[in-house]
Order: structure tokens, then sequence, then C-alpha cells
């Protein structure tokens, strides 16, 4: 009887160590990443801008575009007193120059879209990184508003001013350079990481105010000047933006098709500088968020 307790003791530790073993065996294999090697992506999503860089198209003095250069120009405030005048809008206001700025806007860009393409490649260990090339056309928004009537210009009450529009709309390039890291989640599900660098260019392409129903360009195509009688047409538009850099970071849930790659629903943070022309460095820099959807494709057999 001993000898036989002795024995089943013996199968059920030889069974146990097997059992053991094996999920050694199992824990120790290297998991089985969806993307492996070369990759082509293209992503879309949507961006949301930060409001502080959208300042810039405040229309306040020491801007490139200022609404004090148009409204008191002999060529458009004549024109911009008419206009409100008509249409009834000014009381014993006696011509342009009398016109006061009640207040400047604060400007909020819309929510816009990013849309972009890059390439990465992913290593056996989950390692892998990425190049990025994104655009994305970005309109800034804001009210400013002009008094009625002769006044000190502060503002009062709303039966005291004139409603003003004033857009701002701007293209941006971002290029993005990032580690990535995958991790297995199971059921052709993926967890990804991402930190890493950004490049942007700015082109500021347009600034418009709105008076009484009718829009005017501020943008600076007069080099500055103020006298805008003499000199409209006599200057090429600079460009107002530039070249901007900062970081991000990221995160991804990834579902795995596999042999062809996988579909990522993520998310970017960037804190990056944007150029403008004369605004503040302090304000340049600034977060910026995307939300996006992005399609992996590591099997070009397709194309052979």
């Amino acid at each position: 009887m001993r000898m036989f307790l002795g024995h089943m003791n013996f199968k059920r530790s030889l069974f146990l160590a097997f059992l053991c073993f094996s999920w050694i065996g199992v824990a120790s294999t290297p998991p089985q990443y969806g993307l492996s090697g070369l990759s082509v992506f293209v992503d879309a999503g949507l961006l949301v801008p930060n409001a502080k860089q959208a300042n810039f198209y405040d229309g306040r003095g020491g801007r490139p575009n200022t609404i004090s250069r148009v409204l008191y120009s002999q060529s458009y405030g004549q024109q911009i007193w008419s206009s409100l005048k008509n249409q009834g809008y000014l009381q014993s206001i006696g011509s342009y120059n009398e016109i006061t700025i009640a207040d400047y806007p604060e400007m909020y860009y819309r929510l816009t879209y990013q849309i972009g393409l890059g390439i990465r490649y992913d290593y056996s260990h989950g390692w892998g990184w990425l190049l990025r090339f994104d655009y994305s056309q970005l309109t800034a928004t804001g009210v400013f508003h002009l008094n009625n009537a002769v006044s000190s210009g502060i503002l009062t009450n709303q039966g005291s001013y004139i409603n003003c529009n004033m857009v701002g709309v701007e293209r941006r390039l971002y290029i993005d350079v990032a580690l990535t890291k995958r991790f297995v989640l199971g059921g052709n599900f993926e967890f990804e990481t991402q930190f890493g660098f950004n490049f942007n260019n700015t082109k500021v392409t347009e600034q418009q105010m709105q008076i009484g129903g009718t829009n005017y360009s501020i943008l600076d195509v007069w080099n500055g000047a103020n006298d805008l009688y003499a000199g409209i047409g006599s200057y090429d538009y600079i460009n107002q933006g530039g070249l901007g850099f900062g970081a991000l970071g990221g995160l991804a849930l990834c579902y795995v098709l596999p042999s062809i790659g996988s579909i990522d629903l993520g998310y970017t943070m960037y804190y990056t500088k944007t150029t403008y022309k004369g605004y503040n460095e302090d304000d340049a820099f600034a977060m910026q968020h995307v939300i996006y959807l992005k399609i992996n494709l590591s099997n070009f057999s397709f194309f052979q």
C-alpha cells in the first residue's frame, strides 16, 4: 500500500513538473506582433488646435495684419463709413476717422481635419520607428466691436457697438519622427505607444474682417505701409508663418489584419512651436491634440 501511494505521489509530482515546464515554455515564447518589417500607412483625423496661437489673428496693433490700418485708410475707411452710414449703423459719426474700436476679438480655431501618410519599420521585439507627413488647413474666428457713436472706445452694452467678424486661414504641414512600442493584447488586438519629435511649417494664406456685411482683407500686402491708397498692389505678399518644432507623445488601439497590416485608432498630443511673424515667442509653444484613424499596410504582394 505504501509503495502504491509512493508511486501515485511520484506520478503526481511528475505531472505537476510537466505542467510547470510547459507553462514556462509558453511564457518564454516571444509574442507574435501584427506588424513586422517595412510598412506604409495613411491616416485621417480630427485636429484640436490651441486658441493661444489663434490670437495672432486678433488684429491688434503690433501684428502684421491690423484692423486700424484698413479702417483708417483713405481707400477703405471712406467705403466702410459710407456702408455703415447707409445701413443705419452709425450715429453722430461724421467721417471714418471718428469710428472707434470698442474691443478686439478673442480668436479661436475651429476643429479641423488632418490627413497624411508615412512609413514605419517594426522589429520582432515590438519596437519600431515611423516617419509621418500630415497636412491640415486651420480657420481662426472671432468677433470684434466698433462703436456706433462718438465714444471713448469702452465697451458698455450691445446697443452701443457694431458686431464685426474676424477670420484667419492658415495651412500647416507636420513632419513627425517617432519611436513606437507595441504590446500584444490578444484576439488580434495590440496596444501601441509613441514618442518623438515634430517639425512643422505654417503658411498664413488669408485674413479678413467683415464690417456691415462686407469682407475686407487685412492681410499685409503693403509691406507694413499705413498709406494703403498709395501702396495697393506695390508689394508681393510674404508668408507670415514659418518653421517650428516640438515633441509628441501618443497611444493607439490596433486591430491586426493577419498578413495584411493593421487598423489603428489613436491619439497624439503635441507640445510644439508654431511660428508667426512678429508673434510673442512665449505664446508660440502650445498643446495640440489629434484623434486619428490609421491604416498600416505591410503586405506589398499586390504590387507584383
